[in-house]
């Protein structure tokens, strides 16, 4: 896709309203098939950057699951206590 922009921005540099009128219609005719082009040569790049991915296995899915289930378990019940105790702290501050 990087192509594509560095050849727009040099169509922009080099041309400026000369031939407008013809250019416009080229430029909507040729629309769809430069866009169809576009996005075949942005497929193929997603499936090559795939490819390079080192996938888990499911064991390291199922234990890296499990800590984040622990971890989220604990501190939840850890703001939950220091809420109960700033609560209480703040109450007992109030009422004085």
């Amino acid at each position: 896709m990087a192509v594509a922009e560095v050849e727009k921005a040099g169509k922009a540099s080099r041309g400026g309203d000369a031939g407008a009128s013809t250019g416009a219609l080229s430029g909507a005719v040729g629309w769809l098939p430069r866009k169809y082009g576009e996005g075949k040569a942005f497929l193929a790049e997603v499936r090559s950057e795939l490819k390079k991915v080192t996938w888990p296995s499911r064991a390291e899915v199922y234990s890296t699951t499990l800590v984040v289930i622990g971890t989220s378990i604990f501190f939840g019940f850890y703001l939950w206590g220091l809420d109960l105790v700033f609560s209480r702290v703040l109450s007992f501050v109030v009422k004085r």
